[in-house]
C-alpha cells in the first residue's frame, strides 16, 4: 500500500505522531491516546506507530494528577512527524499562550494531519486550524466553544474526522479515535485485539458524548430515570412532582425511593447537581457569576450565592479567587 495523505486510510507504512501535551492536561487523555498505539505495535510484532511527547517549552509537563510527564523537546521538535496531536485540559487559555498559538499556526502545514484532544480543540480553533471544519470538544465546553468559534461546525460527537483535522471530546473518546485509526490502517481484527487488551469496546465517533451509560445494577431504574431528567434540566429545574409524573410514579413514591437509595430527597439531589455544575463553571470558565447562576437555574445571583455558600462553605467569588 502506498503512503496516503489521509492518515485514516489503509497503509502499512509507519505512522509517527508528535504529541504536544499542555500543562494541566489529564494523564488519562495521554494514556488513551498512546496506549492503544503501543498495544497495536505489540500485536503487530513491530513498531508501526511511533510517537514523541513534546511540551510548549521542552520541559516536563505538570498534569492534573500531580505527575510530571517527561518531554522530548519543544514544539520545534515535532517537525518530521506525520501528525501533530494537541492534548490540553484545564486552563488552556492560560497555558496556550499567544506565541505558542502562533507557532502552532506556523508549523501546521508541515503535517499530514492535526488533531486536538479535549481542550486541544480550543487550541487548534484559536490558531484558526479548525475554520471550515467539523469538530468536537468536551461536552461541558460545547456551547461556549461554538459561541467563541462560529466558523467551526461544532458537533457533540465523541470524535470527529474532518479532512486533515481530527478532534476528540476527552479521554474515552480519544481511545475510540485511536482504535478507529488502527482499524482504518490495519483492519477490524487488529482493532478488536487492541480493544480486548484493555477489556473495552470501541464506540463510533458519531455517538454523543453524554449518551446514557449502562445502568447501575444497584440503582433503581426509576431513580436513574429521575436523575437523568435532573441532569438534562440543570438550567431549568422542575418540581419533584413533575419528575415523578414523567416517570409514572407518585411524588411520595419518588421521595421514598430517593431516601432509601441515596439518603436524600429528589429536590436536594437536583440542587446538588446544579451546584456541582456551577462550581465547574466557576473553576473552568470565565463566565460572570450572574451568568453561572442563570445557567444553573437560579432566579438571582443572591439566591445562587446563598445556596452555593451553604453547600460548599465559600462564596462563588471566593471559589473563583481560590482557584486563581
Amino acid at each position: 500500500m502506498t503512503k496516503s495523505a489521509n492518515i485514516f486510510s489503509p497503509s502499512r507504512e509507519p505512522l509517527s505522531l508528535a504529541v504536544l501535551v499542555l500543562p494541566h492536561a489529564s494523564i488519562l487523555e495521554v494514556a488513551s491516546t498512546l496506549d492503544p498505539l503501543r498495544s497495536a505495535n505489540r500485536h503487530l510484532g513491530e513498531e508501526r506507530f511511533r510517537w514523541r511527547v513534546i511540551s510548549p517549552d521542552g520541559v516536563s509537563v505538570p498534569l492534573t494528577c500531580g505527575i510530571k510527564l517527561p518531554s522530548s523537546g519543544p514544539l520545534a521538535s515535532a517537525e518530521g512527524a506525520d501528525a501533530l496531536v494537541v492534548i490540553a485540559g484545564f486552563r488552556q487559555a492560560e497555558v496556550a499562550t499567544g506565541p505558542l498559538i502562533r507557532d502552532i499556526r506556523r508549523i501546521a502545514p508541515r503535517f499530514r494531519a492535526i488533531g486536538g484532544i479535549d481542550a486541544g480543540s480550543w487550541v487548534l480553533a484559536r490558531a484558526g486550524l479548525l475554520d471550515g471544519h467539523r469538530a468536537t470538544v468536551h461536552w461541558e465546553d460545547l456551547e461556549d466553544f461554538a459561541a467563541a468559534h462560529p466558523q467551526v461546525d461544532v458537533v457533540p460527537d465523541r470524535f470527529v474526522i474532518s479532512g486533515a483535522r481530527f478532534t476528540a471530546g476527552g479521554a474515552a473518546p480519544a481511545a475510540d479515535l485511536m482504535l478507529h485509526l488502527i482499524r482504518a490502517r490495519y483492519g477490524a481484527a487488529l482493532a478488536l485485539q487492541v480493544a480486548a487488551s484493555f477489556i473495552t469496546t470501541a464506540r463510533d465517533g458519531s455517538e454523543p458524548q453524554t449518551s446514557p451509560p449502562t445502568p447501575d445494577p444497584h440503582l433503581d431504574p426509576r431513580v436513574a430515570a429521575a436523575i437523568a431528567r435532573m441532569e438534562a434540566r440543570i438550567d431549568a429545574p422542575e418540581p419533584a412532582a413533575r419528575t415523578a409524573r414523567a416517570i409514572g410514579i407518585s411524588t411520595r413514591r419518588l421521595e421514598g425511593l430517593f431516601r432509601d437509595t441515596l439518603g436524600t430527597t429528589p429536590g436536594q439531589h437536583a440542587l446538588d447537581l446544579r451546584l456541582q455544575a456551577a462550581r465547574r463553571m466557576l473553576v473552568d470558565t470565565r463566565h460572570p457569576v450572574q451568568e453561572v447562576a442563570l445557567r444553573t437555574g437560579f432566579s438571582s445571583p443572591s439566591a445562587f450565592s446563598r445556596a452555593f455558600r451553604r453547600r460548599f462553605g465559600i462564596s462563588p467569588l471566593d471559589q473563583r479567587r481560590a482557584i486563581a
